[in-house]
């Protein structure tokens, strides 16, 4: 709450199904926070006031006229773009969830995480990076699996694991001669096997809180087939990974983690990602994101009990106060819905039935139509999120959820929280 005790203002920068989520959790803390979204989207204005506001510039200048309390950043782009989101923030007096852009190259440059990860004796693997197609055709050398990174944001589809010689030129053809994702470096590394979870940690300066684990499905299609995508669905919960795992993460990577980004006078308050691999060898650094993931932000969130928003607004305040969030210990399944075409292109426009019969739907790409009904606008449509006590009763839900809602050219994945908890 603000001092004067008025209700909290609270701004969302970003638009997509991870936005819809925060704005919703942010929504339901205690003392009924007034949440704005920029640039938000036709469903999240349903829950959110939209702002008046073309660029970051405008948007520092809007949030400054209207008092806002604290801005949270959802999409990893305002963090890098121009001067930077939260640098821009703090040059206003305005408390960010979100780390300034020079911290937030550990999301917007691979190379950079890499080094990072080196420097400070992080568990990950080995990688080279090449400027040309040629350079990594030498790092490659003829050995498969290896995995190829786009040095940028790629919006989750700049990387690929390659089995073979086809895959990996089809992927150089795409990324460094036609320049899908603009210009920009590749990383050649090592190809690491295992289960893969994803660990959030809340770090405010040199402390930190690690929420819900959670574990996405990243192949378009089921047993993991098909091309690589944004997520096709993702499931969470604190049984996830076992009691010795996550404290062995705990003291091989997050902790290690943020006294790296002190030591290196990167400041840091908000979410921070880590993409692990849980190798034969111990856990392992995939990647990092500078914010929540998506679509594991949707799975986590309904997890996350008491006052997000207190939580959030101390933080970014540099005020460490875990006593105000609590975490449920059951599960919670994500299902993804995705237009026809995705992920190459997607299909706007498809009319789409049976949302209000669902309990909870996070839109990710979605708008009204001039008739009032829902359609398509984007690659990755819908998120449709259900709980339970185990995750046998999450997934039976999540799925029979996602079965109320369709539209032509729905591609969805049947086997998200099944997949890969076979012997569980």
């Amino acid at each position: 709450m603000p001092d004067n005790g008025a209700a909290m203002k609270i701004l969302v920068v970003g638009k997509g199904g991870r936005e819809h989520a925060l704005v919703r959790a942010l929504g339901e803390s205690p003392g009924a926070p007034e949440v704005f979204c920029f640039p938000g989207s036709d469903a999240i204005f349903k829950m959110a006031k939209p702002v008046d506001a073309d660029g970051l510039e405008s948007l520092i200048e809007w949030m400054k006229t209207h008092a806002i309390d604290l801005c949270v950043a959802g999409e990893e782009s305002y963090l890098v773009k121009d001067e930077g989101l939260a640098n821009l923030c703090k040059k206003a007096g305005i408390p960010c969830w979100g780390p300034p852009k020079e911290s937030a190259q550990l999301e917007a440059s691979k190379a950079f995480a890499k080094e990072f990860l080196k420097r400070h004796g992080i568990p990950t693997g080995g990688a080279t990076l090449a400027s040309t197609a040629d350079e990594a055709r030498a790092a490659i050398g003829g050995r498969y699996p290896v995995v190829l990174k786009f040095d940028g944001l790629a919006a989750g589809k700049g990387v690929a694991v390659c089995n073979d010689e086809t895959i990996a030129e089809s992927f150089l053809a795409e990324v460094m001669e036609q320049r899908r994702f603009g210009p920009g470096d590749l990383l050649v590394e090592e190809c690491l096997t295992g289960p893969e979870v994803s660990i959030f940690a809340a770090v405010i300066d040199d402390r930190y809180l690690i929420f819900t684990p959670a574990r996405d499905y990243k192949r378009l299609g089921e047993d993991d087939l098909g091309p690589n995508t944004g997520g096709m669905g993702a499931v969470a919960s604190r049984k996830l990974v076992a009691p010795e795992m996550l404290e062995r993460i705990e003291q091989e990577i997050v902790a290690p983690t943020v006294a790296g980004l002190n030591q290196d006078g990167l400041p840091y308050r908000g979410f921070l990602y880590f993409g692990l691999m849980l190798t034969p060898d111990g856990p392992k650094v995939i990647e990092y994101n500078c914010r929540f993931g998506d679509p594991e932000c949707q799975a986590v969130m309904p997890l996350v009990g008491g006052d997000l928003a207190g939580f959030c607004l101390a933080g970014a305040k540099g005020g460490f106060s875990p006593d105000l969030i609590t975490f449920d210990d059951g599960w919670s399944v994500c299902v993804v819905l995705a237009s026809a075409g995705y992920p190459e292109s997607s299909r706007s426009g498809d009319i789409i039935r049976g949302i209000d019969q669902a309990k909870r739907v996070d839109h990710a790409g979605t708008r009204l139509a001039d008739d009032g009904r829902w359609e398509t606008n984007g690659g990755r449509v819908l998120a449709v999120v259900a709980g339970g006590p185990d995750r046998e009763t999450a997934v039976k839900a999540a799925h029979a959820e996602a079965d109320k809602i369709c539209f032509d050219g729905v591609q969805r994945r049947r086997d998200i929280g099944i997949l890969h908890f076979e012997n569980a």
